[in-house]
């Protein structure tokens, strides 16, 4: 080998032992962006729960969606509504959509939240804090007491015992049963045995953030649960319960748990709600509520984090508004063959659930899933254009 040719060779090699420094790349530079968006993601819940919390003091009208400003006592206690459905199908959505039990009695714990409260407070003459701890106790019992029955089933015969269990409760209702429930007419609330602070329209502001701290208390709850070993189990449940029972685990436990944890958080909203409304009246004991629930959890998305919250709000608020809309003179002076069936708010309900269902399969949650391909889109339409800049003369 020749001189020149062993200086080439060493050239060679003293590069590939130290190979010159590479500007960093774009893909291994920090993404500042990237982290300022997943610290937004961690932080929302708490941004949304303090807007929320802060909107009693606002006094800002929205035309067409409320009927008065955001402080006034009828637009809070309908938020204040939505917001205790909120947590009620959060709470269902424990054994829908993340247990995989289809039950069609859980409207029967609600009412006993209901009834429980309004027949301590009213009948009983305890104060309101006795009430609602007892009320929250027998729910919880009850709910532990049905579900250990209606557990030894599965499938369409467990949603059968629990109807039958919660139409044995509706028959009671209606029947007055010792005296106590006041029938068809219902039960009012005595409002003399509550606190001073949760009496009178000027109050309805204190009802509302009792409703919203109880929907962030069962929203804690779920998603503690959801995220502990016992949630991995019960979606172990939902998806194959065979796998779980070859592995040594009791599905039975573990579904009861769900069971009766899920009828605790219903009898603690039915307290909330008795407050709200100012009473008990039997239609919380009909199975349409039910039904309205598993609406409300599939409307948002089953098994997801905040899908069955916003189910549950955005339905009661459709029920709401589109009661008020369908007597309204706007709908009266359409023809008959639309003003018939838009004066029908469950005809409307109907349709928009069937839309959503259609066009978006997984609920309101994968929305923003479903919307990502479209984000460049959009981003070309929303980014400023800049005239082109012509070159000097003579340049």
């Amino acid at each position: 080998m020749t001189k020149g040719a062993e200086m080439t060779t060493g050239v060679k090699t003293a590069a590939a032992a130290n190979p010159p420094a590479v500007p960093p790349t774009a893909s291994s530079a920090p993404a500042p962006r990237r982290n300022w968006r997943s610290a937004l993601r961690a932080w929302s819940p708490l941004l949304v729960l303090l807007v929320f919390a802060v909107l009693p003091y606002s006094t800002v009208s929205v035309p067409g969606v409320f009927d008065g400003p955001l402080n006034g006592p009828g637009t809070l206690q309908l938020l204040a509504i939505c917001l205790v459905f909120g947590g009620l199908a959060a709470g269902y959505d424990l054994l829908f959509g993340r247990t995989g039990m289809l039950s069609f009695g859980h409207a029967l714990y609600f009412a006993a939240g209901v009834y429980g409260t309004d027949i301590l407070v009213t009948k009983a003459g305890l104060p309101l804090w006795q009430a609602a701890l007892l009320t929250l106790v027998g729910g919880t019992i009850l709910a532990g007491l049905l579900g250990a029955i209606a557990l030894r089933t599965a499938g369409i015969a467990f949603a059968m015992v629990t109807l039958a269990f919660a139409q044995v409760g509706a028959i009671l209702v209606a029947r007055d049963f010792g005296g106590l429930t006041g029938g068809e007419e219902g039960l009012s609330l005595d409002v003399s045995g509550l606190p001073a602070m949760l009496v009178g329209v000027g109050n309805t502001v204190n009802l509302y953030w009792l409703a919203l701290a109880y929907l962030a208390l069962v929203v804690f709850v779920v998603h503690r649960v959801a995220g502990s070993p016992t949630g991995r189990v019960l979606a172990g449940l939902r998806d194959d319960e065979r796998r779980i029972g070859v592995l040594g685990l009791d599905p039975y436990r573990f579904k009861l748990l769900a069971f009766t944890l899920a009828g605790g958080l219903a009898t603690a909203g039915g307290s909330i709600y008795c407050l709200l409304v100012g009473g008990a009246s039997p239609h919380v004991t009909s199975s349409e509520l039910t039904l309205s629930l598993l609406v409300m959890v599939v409307l948002g998305g089953p098994g997801t984090r905040w899908g069955p919250v916003l189910g549950g709000m955005l339905y009661m608020y459709l029920d709401h508004r589109l009661t008020a809309f369908g007597t309204s003179s706007a709908v009266d002076s359409l023809p008959g063959v639309l003003s018939g069936p838009l004066s029908q708010p469950l005809f409307v309900l109907g349709t928009v659930f069937i839309l959503a269902v259609y066009f978006f399969p997984g609920g309101l949650a994968s929305l923003s899933t479903r919307l990502t391909p479209l984000r460049p889109l959009l981003r070309s339409l929303l980014r400023p254009t800049h005239p082109t800049r012509r070159p000097p003369a003579g340049g």
